[in-house]
């Protein structure tokens, strides 16, 4: 009874910081998030560029995220080529930041990010499936193959245990398919309960204090199990507690 009494507990307090973080004051120039830059645009390809540079510290995401030019996913190679030529971020140079915006803007002129993603995803309801063939989709469009690009875009994931969280993948699902205060809700053809938790080091050390994850590996199974448990609390949308968990994490409550 007392274990019973603990998940309630938790349970309670979740729905009260998701409740509380639901907001658009969460997402401001004093509390910055990638998807701040995001909501100035409502478009997924955006979208995508914001959440596959969301790693490292928020204000150097977002200082180098307002340094795009987005108008340039309309224009030709070589004038990406010639405005991004001085950029980089981190572990990505000049040259990988120009292949993502070829590649997208190559995307965009035969299908959409939605269209790959949706088609995939419908066979079995599993958003790794549409994740995968987005990659796969990148990958052709304009072959380019260095430890940066790689790590920006991610690579086709084929199991769960050891593997890649996909945190960057999975958040940007959540800001495409969720609609709330936060999360934009672009896309239809995707149930909000078949998303996984987008796993950060703030997300996993806290959901493992709070008894969610008992999983030690960092991984894209931890995440699985973490989104099975959010799942038991609300079978319809799991991830409504991911930006909660994730706030209580960055401003160390726990």
């Amino acid at each position: 009874m007392r274990g019973k009494n603990s998940i309630i507990y938790i349970k309670k307090r979740l729905d009260e910081e998701a409740e509380k973080r639901n907001n658009a004051d969460e997402v401001s120039v004093d509390k910055l998030d990638p998807i701040l830059v995001a909501h100035r645009y409502k478009d997924p390809t955006i979208s995508l560029i914001c959440a596959l540079f969301a790693y490292g510290n928020v204000k150097q995401i977002v200082k180098f995220l307002d340094s795009l030019d987005f108008s340039l996913l309309k224009k030709s190679d070589d004038e990406i080529k010639e405005a991004l030529k001085e950029h980089y971020y981190r572990f990505q140079k000049s040259e990988d930041i120009i292949a993502l915006f070829i590649t997208l803007k190559r995307l965009n002129e035969n299908t959409s990010l939605e269209e790959v993603f949706v088609k995939a995803y419908k066979i079995n309801s599993n958003v790794i499936d549409g994740i995968n063939a987005l990659i796969e989709m990148i990958k052709s469009l304009y072959p380019h193959n260095t430890q940066g690009y790689n790590f920006l875009t991610s690579k086709v994931t084929l199991k769960r245990k050891g593997a890649g969280a996909l945190k960057r993948w999975m958040m940007f699902l959540r800001w495409m398919v969720r609609k709330d205060n936060i999360d934009m809700g672009l896309w239809s053809g995707v149930n909000k309960k078949d998303l996984i938790m987008p796993l950060d080091t703030h997300t996993f050390n806290v959901s493992k204090k709070l008894g969610l994850l008992h999983r030690k590996t960092y991984d894209l199974q931890s995440a699985i199990e973490l989104t099975d448990t959010l799942r038991s609390f609300d079978k319809n949308d799991p991830l409504k507690y991911d930006f909660a968990l994730y706030r209580i994490g960055q401003e160390k409550i726990i």
